[in-house]
């Protein structure tokens, strides 16, 4: 049977199923409390359900609390060694539906990631060679896991047993999927109408550049992942986000039409930037959830720099706190707005989950060293962030020599010109060791206050320009 066109849009009216109010309406009937298909409409994190009338009709009933768990997955497809902050709400989705007691898939694209998802493009992705595509799956599931992990041992304090999570590989079914075999059985259930009207498919046909077989064949491949997973662990559900809506309209037609049971697609909003842009490598603007590629304190300013217009939504998107406790925090920010309450505390609690206890503190004593200028914070810092945090400054390793004074520290570092410019520099303010301006070249350096008690010193000239200097054999 043709899949249904019509989509269920939460928190607003479509078509004739009547948005979040039917959602409640529904949650009530089901088990009398808000469910997690209500919840997540509320907080804006389910953006879309497919298909409408069934989901309306079933969907609240399966997800109410009490009823067997469900199992719902997601696909990451591995394009690079790390996720980045536009794949989070799809992985907050799979953790919301774990804190209701359901089962989770996060299930990386080893070979779909072969091919290139062509959602959304203009033109073709760069081919990846087989071995970088495997490194890459390490790094995504490295993430996961670790997201997971974060989440299990410090965001759910004891609410009631988790439901499970697993991290598969596509490759594991589809590297061994014989061509002919998939094309009579999966590739003789879908339809071609249905494929070619996809209006980015449709967009790709009509351009000078064309559109590849493989690429065509990507959405028929996601289709296989859910009909896999459906057959092999009861997967009804399938997660993505918001561009994936006709990938996931694939999987459904498939996956109907070969078992005629129903399956649903819930979509998550698209994360975007200032200018509009989608966040993620494509576009150039990615906020990595790997530490060697984004720090975690570059993560948590990326998240208190968001402005009022925004942060509520995110609140509600990126975190698991209350609704209420939102409402009592932006009241708080109404009265108080130059303390920043809502961006900090978003910060706070993205960075935790993403990089663990340890990581929030070290985001907030770079936060300290660099902008208050805490000397307690630079000398807690270990070499990792330092590095990080001063990730363009030049790095130098120093003997302290008898008498070495001021002058001799930047000269030495190369942070100032040689000649009586640099002196001058030096007598004009236009240095800085530790956050504390020197003026006197000849100022001769002292222990625990020019030189830390982790044996760093942070030169600084001009506004901008940072040296960090590691002293050996103190």
């Amino acid at each position: 049977m043709a899949a249904p066109r019509l989509r269920w849009r939460c928190g607003r009216a479509a078509g004739p199923w009547g948005g979040l109010r039917r959602v409640h309406q529904q949650a009530q009937r089901a088990g009398g409390t808000k469910g997690l298909l209500a919840a997540q409409c509320e907080r804006g994190l389910f953006q879309e359900v497919f298909p409408a009338q069934s989901a309306e009709e079933q969907l609240p009933g399966l997800l109410a609390p009490g009823r067997p768990p469900l199992t719902a997955y997601c696909g990451f497809d591995p394009t690079a060694d790390s996720l980045h902050v536009g794949h989070l709400l799809a992985v907050m989705a799979l953790l919301h539906f774990q804190r209701a007691g359901h089962n989770v898939i996060a299930v990386v694209g080893g070979a779909t990631a072969r091919l290139g998802d062509p959602s959304g493009r203009a033109k073709a992705r760069e081919p990846l060679a087989a071995e970088r595509v495997r490194a890459h799956a390490r790094g995504l599931r490295a993430g996961l896991r670790r997201l997971f992990d974060n989440h299990r041992q410090l965001f759910w304090a004891g609410g009631g047993p988790l439901g499970q999570a697993a991290l598969l590989d596509n490759a594991g079914w589809l590297g061994r999927q014989p061509l002919l075999d998939f094309a009579c059985g999966a590739g003789g259930r879908l339809r071609m109408g249905t494929l070619l009207s996809r209006q980015g498919c449709q967009a790709r046909l009509r351009s000078a550049e064309g559109m590849s077989l493989a690429e065509f064949l990507y959405p028929a491949l996601q289709a296989y992942d859910f009909l896999h997973l459906h057959r092999h662990h009861g997967c009804r559900v399938q997660l993505g986000g918001a561009d994936q809506m006709g990938n996931i309209m694939s999987g459904y037609e498939l996956v109907t039409r070969v078992t005629g049971e129903h399956v649903f697609g819930i979509t998550v909003p698209l994360i975007t930037s200032t200018t509009g842009d989608k966040l993620g490598k494509t576009a150039g603007n990615a906020v990595w959830l790997n530490r060697d590629k984004t720090s975690p304190f570059e993560l948590y300013q990326f998240f208190v720099r968001q402005q009022d217009n925004i942060v509520e939504r995110y609140l509600k998107l990126f975190t698991f706190l209350p609704l209420e406790e939102i409402d009592h925090i932006m009241e708080m920010h109404a009265k108080e707005p130059e303390k920043w309450g809502p961006q900090k505390r978003l910060a706070a609690e993205v960075t935790k989950l993403v990089h663990g206890r340890e990581g929030l503190e070290s985001a907030k004593r770079c936060t300290k060293a660099l902008y208050y200028s805490s000397v307690e914070a630079l000398e807690a810092m270990s070499d990792q962030e330092l590095q990080e945090l001063f990730r363009q400054a030049p790095f130098a390793e120093l003997m302290l020599e008898p008498g070495m004074n001021v002058l001799d520290l930047c000269r030495k570092a190369n942070a100032i010109p040689n000649g009586p410019s640099g002196y001058q520099k030096i007598t004009d303010g236009g240095v800085s060791i530790n956050g504390i301006r020197e003026t006197n070249p000849e100022t001769v350096l002292v222990v625990g206050q020019h030189i830390l008690k982790n044996g760093v010193s942070l030169l600084r000239i001009g506004k901008k320009n940072y040296y960090v200097i590691k002293w050996l054999q103190l």
